[in-house]
């Protein structure tokens, strides 16, 4: 365990590093650091970052970088939210981000990032039984989480934020009312699409948080804009504030206490939202309440080292929702770990999160049999490529996916993967451990040991089993088939045991 661990937070608008130290279950804010990047506004036409943006955020994430020197690389989460999302060139961005930064970089999906603002929401203020509604109006989007004390249980992204929201209606910085109208029709279409469900379910206490609604809330506050004696925000304060700003015509006209510079260019387009949420939702007030997504990310960290993984809790709830067998998945996994176990040593560290994806792959291998039997990997691989999975983050979910799409069959259907990358022995364990326990028996398997070369993979079987066990020995020769057709060696060696001791191999 760990007495500092850190989050950071590549938002649509902002990036965030905060720093937490540990104590008694709880973790208090040591450091933070924020810049506003606005990737978002870098987004072009194509759904392409542009050069600026991503300088803005490389030279921001050096920066942190340099505060988390010393850092072990468990101790640091680094999530990145909607415009990594949506970016065609995410991925050349991130490989340098992660170069700069010094840590892996986690796309998560709409509704993980609800999940985990919520999380850092909820251990922000004082405990409650009531069901509480929180808004997180971010960069490039806005997420809406109802959840009773720290569990979440209705989570949302919708695709609009302060930034984009801002580029779309506010391009040049003028705020007419006919714009402003606009902005907040298209933001209430957005939420009326989830609203049904929110009143539904219902809420007791409603909060907000994010950049905007602290700068709302902030100004309602020292204007005294808000009924007296009310704070946080409220419908009248911000029906004043609105006036106030269609009044000035503009953000940078619009002379109040509070509003901060680095907020003005966004400021439009999340009051724009703000209102819609309030109008569309019926609300008379919000409370603000800090933390949000790093607070969140921090908690869930400190989750995964006390034993309480979210990403163990959603792999269970998928083995009850799609009727996993749970003994063929006991079978599975064991020889699957095992076999990885002989071509690299799992105890070690930096071999931790190669076993568990294995593992967590072997627990979902089968979930495509309660869709259709035939070609139950591609559906079980399209399950996993596009569900919402809480705590794994999108390439961890696309890793899953190739896993249980490459446990069978030809692999020419998986995409280019480069030969050094580890997914070619899980794909290999997890093949052959499914191919030896075809029979769904608990019969013990005979000794073997498998090799892996920079050309390929061997395995050392008994020649005598190999005899009695003609079905297995053919569908061994179509698996090294299988291999060569995609540029690797696979060689099925007869082996001579004396008990469990391997005395010699001969070629096939």
């Amino acid at each position: 365990m760990y007495e500092q661990i850190a989050a950071v937070d590549l938002g649509s608008n902002s990036f965030r590093l905060e720093v937490g130290q540990v104590v008694d279950e709880r973790i208090r804010s040591l450091d933070s650091l924020k810049e506003t990047v606005r990737l978002a506004s870098g987004l072009t036409r194509q759904k392409l970052l542009s050069d600026e943006a991503q300088r803005r955020g490389l030279e921001t994430l050096a920066s942190f970088a340099e505060r988390l020197r010393g850092f072990a690389p468990e101790a640091v989460r680094a999530v990145a939210t909607n415009t990594l999302r949506v970016a065609k060139n995410a991925g050349q961005f991130i490989r340098q981000a992660e170069a700069v930064l010094g840590f892996p970089i986690e796309v998560i999906g709409g509704r993980e990032e609800a999940r985990l603002i919520y999380i850092g929401v909820a251990h922000t203020l004082p405990p409650s039984r009531a069901k509480r509604l929180v808004v997180d109006i971010g960069g490039g989007s806005t997420e809406c989480v109802i959840g009773r004390k720290i569990e979440p249980l209705l989570m949302e992204s919708l695709f609009m934020g302060c930034v984009s929201h801002t580029l779309r209606f506010f391009p040049d910085g003028s705020v007419s009312k006919k714009r402003f109208v606009e902005a907040e029709i298209a933001a209430a279409r957005e939420i009326e699409a989830i609203a049904r469900d929110y009143r539904t379910l219902g809420w007791d206490e409603a909060v907000a948080s994010s950049g905007t609604a602290k700068a709302v809330a902030d100004i309602l506050h020292v204007n005294r804009l808000n009924p007296d004696g009310v704070s946080g925000i409220t419908r009248e304060g911000l029906d004043k504030l609105k006036a106030r700003l269609l009044r000035a015509g503009s953000v940078g006209a619009l002379k109040l206490d509070g509003l901060r510079p680095d907020r003005e260019p966004v400021f439009a387009g999340g009051m724009a939202i703000l209102s819609a949420v309030f109008s569309v939702l019926d609300l008379s007030r919000m409370t603000y309440a800090d933390g949000a997504l790093r607070l969140g990310v921090l908690y869930d960290l400190l989750g995964r080292f006390r034993q309480v993984d979210m990403r163990d809790a959603t792999i269970r709830q998928f083995m009850r929702r799609y009727r996993v067998d749970d003994r063929q998945v006991a079978r599975v996994e064991r020889t699957a770990l095992q076999l990885l176990g002989q071509l690299i040593d799992i105890d070690q560290p930096q071999y931790k999160k190669e076993s568990s994806i294995l593992r967590r792959a072997v627990m979902l291998h089968e979930i495509g049999i309660s869709i259709a039997h035939t070609g139950f990997h591609k559906h079980g691989a399209y399950i996993l490529g596009s569900a919402d999975m809480p705590g794994f983050s999108r390439k961890d979910q696309e890793r899953l996916s190739l896993l249980v799409l490459g446990q069978r069959g030809k692999l020419e259907k998986l995409p280019l993967i480069p030969s050094v990358d580890p997914l070619w022995r899980q794909i290999f364990c997890l093949r052959l451990a499914v191919l030896l326990h075809r029979a769904r028996d608990d019969q013990p398997l005979p000794p073997l040991r498998v090799k892996q070369s920079s050309t390929g993979f061997q395995i050392g079987l008994p020649a005598q089993w190999l005899q009695r066990n003609p079905l297995a020995a053919g569908a061994l020769a179509d698996e090294a088939s299988a291999w060569q057709r995609v540029g690797w060696e696979l060689r099925v060696r007869r082996s001579v045991f004396r008990g469990q001791k391997l005395e010699r191999t001969e070629d096939r």
